[in-house]
Parts: C-alpha cells; structure tokens; sequence
C-alpha cells in the first residue's frame, strides 16, 4: 500500500512520456488516451495526497493534458470538415482554393504544442560566467570571508592546502539577502562557470525524471570542469526542496535523495584538485535532513544587513535618482533596522514611483521637459510606513538556534 503514490507518480510520467511520442508522431487517437491516463494517475495522486506541496503542480500538468486533449480534438474535427470539403470540391471537378476552409494544424506548430509539454533540461539550467564583482555584495564580511577560503583562495594556491578544501557550501538566511549573489562574485572571481539550478522547478517539472536529471546536472558540471579546465560553481537554490524532512515522501522522492547523496559524496571523494563546488542555498535551513548537513562542510549565515551595510545599500539605490542634497541616507538606514537587501531596493523603487506618479497626476508628464521632483527625506518616510520588513521577529530567532547548533564558518 505505501508504494501506491510512487506506482502513480511513475504512471503518469510513463503516460505523459507516451503521449508526448504518439503526439509527436501525429497518432491522435492513441496520444488521447495516453493523456487521459496521466491526469487520471495525476488527479488520484492529489486525492491520496490532499495536502502536498506539490499538488499545484501535479494538477497544473493535468490541466496541461486536458488542454492537449481538447487542441487535439478540436484539431481532428477541423481536418474532418477540410477533407468533406475536398470531397465536393472533387465531386464537382473544381480546382480546391488556397483560400478555402480553416487548415489543420501543420506540423511545426502541432511540434511547438508538444514541446511546451516536456520538462526541458536546458529551460531549468542556466549556465554563464557571471560579471559581478565582490562590490557588488554589500556587508557580509563574514560570509565573504568564508567563501573565499574554500573556493577562491585554493584556486589561486591550490599548494597550500595539503589537506583538500570544502566542495560543499550551504548559504542560509532571509529571503532578499544575497545568497545568489554571493556564489555569483565568487564564481567571477575565479572565472568559473556559474550553473544556476531551482530545486523547486527541478522537482515539479522533473516529474518522474528527477532522478535521471540530477546525474544529468552533475555530469554536465564535472564535463566542464575536467574538459575545460575551469573551476565550476553548481548553484542550487531552495535546496529544502530536494533534501528536505517529510511526514511522507511521495513517489521517487527517496531515489532523488539517494542520487543526489551519490552525487555528492563522488564530488567530495575525487581529488583534492578537484574545481567543482556544489553551492546550496535556502531559507529554511531547519528542514534539512541531518544526514546531508555534513556534506555541506561550510554552513554560512547570511544575515540581514547591519547598520554600515543599510548605509551602502541606501547609498547604491538612490545613487541614480533625483534626490535632495540634504538626503541623510544614514538616518534612514536607522529606521529601516531588520530590512532584507531586497526590501531596501523595494523601498527606493518605491519612493520613484511616488514621485513619478504626481507627474501624471498633475497632467503635465507628457509636456516636453518636465521631470519628477526631487526625491525628499519625507517621501523615504512616508513609504517605510507602508513597507514593513519582509523578515519577521520570529524568523530571526530561528535563525539564530539554527546556527547555534550547526553553522560551519
């Protein structure tokens, strides 16, 4: 009986895989069918299951067939009335027109509809050499300093590190920090490949297929690292969502972890020059399994900016607008005390938008020459009224046990 929602997960995915073949191959009738059995396994699924997390995503896929279903349908009764219309065309001897009928869909577009019901590898992956520089991550000296050591240093000395470095690197904290940012400045720095996962996205369109495209993920990070020459950052993101706790794990969950742990341990057991680093961030650091907490051997919080760094940030944001000479950006970084990085530039947007939307309420921001208004202390003041910080109290204090019992500096 528990293996029931892992049996229906693998026979949608073998239904869905079917039909998307039969589509591809134009049998109409056939491909039907193979539908109507992956929404069914789909829809029980979610029965079995009322409160998944996945759910949204299984019955969007479901809606995603049914909608496949009905351009079918709908496909082959236009062909129907086309080829009665060739009938009497012919009965009458008449040439048929260009212009007659509605066409059935051709075979490119029909290819295009199919695609847009696959997960595609290349769609979730994206693999760049970033251009961010360590100016560009504000405060988080500590955090900095931490990446530094286990990545950039041993690439540029990789001799003065008899005993290996880190591969493994967890990034915790608040949403809005600059956890992605972070990996990024690192990758940079050494010039390195940045390949940036959602863990999420891996999990829900993955469907049935995570397994095979995690070795997938991995085996493209290790090609570029040994072919190329050139250290490889595998940035992945709400990794919580691939290894963390569950009251139930739902169908090929258990293997995803399982290949994901293999992955891992193969990185973290080749050679001390290995360049390859797996980089995983979340904003819930506490529903990790254990067991995979020691393969991330630096576990780094990334906090809310502090005083000094509110300053800076405050400084960057309103750097390109219209702002009054007596603008004291270190009174506001005061009152914005518990502000992620992201709310701040929410909060500069905001204050534009302010300005700028007088300009159109008073008629005149379609007149030649004419711009916002200067942007004032006022106006931050008005706006951190209505802009509370995206972190609460009690966030924080997760935070802080958390790190108490496992952060890895």
């Amino acid at each position: 009986m528990s293996l029931a929602p892992q049996e229906l997960e693998n026979s949608a995915s073998k239904y869905a895989a079917e039909a998307i073949r039969l589509d591809s191959q134009g049998s109409r009738g056939m491909a039907i069918q193979s539908y109507q059995r992956a929404i069914e396994a789909l829809v029980k699924l979610v029965q079995i299951y009322p409160d998944y997390k996945l759910n949204k995503v299984y019955m969007e896929r479901a809606s995603a067939y049914q909608n496949r279903i009905k351009a079918l349908q709908m496909s082959h009764g236009l062909e129907e009335e086309e080829r009665s219309s060739l009938n009497k065309i012919d009965n009458s001897k008449q040439e048929p027109s260009n212009g007659h009928g509605t066409k059935p869909a051709s075979s490119s577009s029909k290819s295009t509809s199919v695609e847009t019901l696959k997960a595609d590898f290349d769609d979730l992956v994206m693999k760049e050499k970033p251009n961010v520089s360590w100016n560009e991550v504000i405060g988080l000296e500590d955090a900095k300093r931490a990446i530094r050591e286990s990545i950039v240093y041993p690439m540029k000395r990789a001799d003065l590190f008899p005993l290996g470095w880190p591969r493994g690197i967890l990034l915790y904290g608040p949403p809005g920090c600059g956890k992605t940012l972070l990996a990024a400045a690192a990758a940079a720095e050494i010039d390195g490949y940045f390949i940036n996962v959602d863990a999420a996205s891996m999990m829900s369109k993955w469907l049935g297929e995570a397994e095979k495209n995690i070795s997938k993920l991995f085996k493209m990070a290790r090609t570029l690292n040994e072919s190329e020459g050139v250290p490889v950052l595998l940035f992945i993101d709400e990794i919580d969502s691939l290894l963390g706790t569950r009251n139930s794990e739902v169908g090929g969950e258990v293997r995803v972890k399982n290949q994901f742990l293999t992955e891992m341990d193969g990185i973290n057991g080749k050679s001390k020059e290995s360049q390859l680093y797996i980089i995983g961030a979340t904003n819930k650091p506490w529903s990790l399994e254990a067991g995979f907490l020691r393969r991330f051997q630096k576990r780094i919080y990334v906090t809310l900016p502090d005083t000094a760094s509110r300053t800076n940030l405050f400084t960057q944001y309103t750097s390109p607008l219209n702002v009054e000479g007596l603008l004291r950006v270190d009174e506001l970084a005061k009152v914005s005390e518990g502000y992620s990085a992201s709310d701040i530039k929410d909060i500069c947007q905001s204050v534009q938008l302010r300005v700028v939307n007088e300009l159109f309420e008073s008629g005149k921001a379609m007149e030649a020459g004419t711009n916002p208004r200067a942007i004032n202390m006022p106006d931050f003041k008005e706006i951190l009224k209505i802009r509370k910080p995206s972190v609460s109290i009690d966030m924080i204090r997760a935070y802080m046990r958390w790190s108490d019992q496992f952060k890895a500096l």
